[in-house]
Formats: C-alpha cells, structure tokens, sequence
C-alpha cells in the first residue's frame, strides 16, 4: 500500500491508524534517509497503542521500551556495525514477545529481521513540496 503525507501530522495520524490494529508479535521495519519521518511515524504508533510518555529515537541506547495496550519495542539499529550486536542485546527475545516492534534503519540488519515482518518505506520527494512524503507499507 502507499500513502501521502503532507506534513509531520499525517505521517503521525498514519502510525496512530496502523498501531491500532497492530498484534502482539508483529515487526515493523521503519525505512527512510535521515530527517524522513520515521520518528515521527512512530510517536504517532505509540499514540495508537495508548502510550502516553513521551517517545524519542533510542539512537544511542539502542532500544526504547514504552507501555501500552502492548509494550512497544522502539529499536533505532543506525549505529549497529554487525548483526552480532542485537544478538548480545537479547533483540530477538523482542521480535518473538509479547509486544510490537519497530525497528529504525531495518536495513542494516536484514539477517535479523523476522519473516512477515511490515516493510515501511518513507521517502521525500522535493518536487511535491519540501514536507510531502511517499510512506509505501509491504
């Protein structure tokens, strides 16, 4: 499926609409250049879990863990050299749980992700206007 967002709020809206059907189990591979919006695609996740504090990239930690009608498991994999890393972390007891994970920069670890795992693709395209955003969902 594709979709356009036209601003921060309807990335926002978009990841509040997909969380609420979301299942415990389930991984969410979040794509995109730097600055695309995958942050916010989450914010808005954890808005349709019913997570109210206060949700950030875990770039430097790694893993954020938030609760909800299901716990979300917030992976920001930007700074992982080797898959070996979400191996020592314990991310697989995480991708098989009982909550929902999203995983930012999924496509440097692809050895890790689960099969079945949602695809979330966000891409700017400049020549629509600089907050337009193509969010392709496989």
């Amino acid at each position: 499926m594709e979709y356009e967002s036209f601003s921060a709020s309807d990335t926002l809206a978009l990841g509040e609409k997909i969380a609420k059907n979301a299942a415990a189990g389930q991984v969410y591979c979040l794509d995109g250049d730097l600055g695309v919006g995958k942050t916010v695609f989450t914010k808005g996740f954890a808005k349709g879990l019913g997570i109210t504090e206060h949700v950030n990239s875990p770039t430097f930690t790694i893993l954020q863990v938030y609760e909800g009608r299901l716990p979300l498991y917030h992976f920001d994999v930007y700074r992982i050299e080797d898959e070996e890393e979400l191996y020592e972390i314990g991310a697989e007891d995480y991708f098989y749980g009982k909550g929902v994970c999203l995983v930012e920069w999924a496509e440097n670890v692809p050895g890790m992700i689960p099969p079945g795992a949602v695809h979330v693709r966000i891409e700017k395209d400049l020549q629509k206007g600089f907050d337009y955003r193509r969010i392709t969902i496989i």
